[in-house]
């Protein structure tokens, strides 16, 4: 929030805890100490301790105060603005980039008793997530096969669409979200085959840029025999029910 003062106005401080120092730098040296990288898209939940994603909601909802005041907006007499800051930094927080600060879903694996070994599909998964560049949404669907073996962790359909929302709850580029789900999803069922296909609107190019709202962004990932076996990959790409 801005305070004016003599005809001049300063930015008020972040909060900060009770020994003065704002949770948003504790979190940061957590994760320096712990020599991780802490880009858009990375997952930070094991850093942040009980209470500080609230406190990191008021220090995020003082800075975009800040930011909508050098925007030139009246917030102390716009109605329609006066509390956009707050939803603002909870939307970023706790909804649409939730995947950076919260751990995985919960997924309970089962062995493939009967050993499962055919093609299986799940999708369209609808899923949205924000440009790591503009922060505009990306909105679109994914298709996941898998190709399983005696070995292989069989997990409930249900699960591979929190799994896809976890990782794109974060900003984002397509490209570096499919592999991400990817490497998930393989860790978790360790199959002999995997393939990813995503397809997805971006509003960084729908709505600024040049402005083409009919522009869809498909990306796949192959992995295992999908790779290998080009019989195989063609029958997955084929099953997939797209539309145009």
């Amino acid at each position: 929030m801005l305070m004016k003062t003599e005809g001049e106005m300063t930015q008020a401080a972040p909060p900060a805890d009770d020994d003065g120092v704002p949770v948003s730098v504790k979190i940061r040296e957590r994760i320096k100490a712990a020599r991780q990288r802490f880009h858009s898209n990375d997952n930070i939940a094991e850093f942040i301790e009980p209470g500080e994603l609230d406190k990191l909601l008021d220090e995020v909802t003082v800075k975009m105060q800040g930011v909508l005041d050098s925007m030139v907006i009246d917030l102390d007499h716009d109605h329609n603005t006066g509390d956009t800051a707050r939803r603002v930094a909870k939307m970023y927080l706790k909804e649409v980039f939730n995947g950076r600060y919260v751990k995985g879903p919960a997924i309970t694996e089962f062995p493939n008793a009967e050993h499962l070994n055919e093609l299986m599909i799940v999708g369209p998964i609808t899923v949205r997530s924000a440009c790591s560049h503009h922060f505009c949404p990306v909105i679109g669907k994914i298709w996941i096969g898998v190709m399983p073996n005696e070995h292989t962790n069989v997990i409930g359909l249900s699960k591979y669409a929190r799994l896809a929302e976890w990782i794109m709850g974060r900003p984002q580029i397509q490209e570096e979200a499919v592999v991400q789900l990817a490497d998930l999803i393989q860790e978790k069922t360790q199959p002999d085959g995997l393939a990813i296909v995503m397809e997805a609107s971006h509003y960084c190019m729908a709505w600024r840029g040049v402005k083409d709202m009919d522009s869809k962004m498909i990306n796949s990932v192959m992995r295992g025999v999908f790779l290998k076996d080009s019989n195989l990959r063609r029958e997955f790409l084929s099953l997939i029910p797209r539309k145009n």
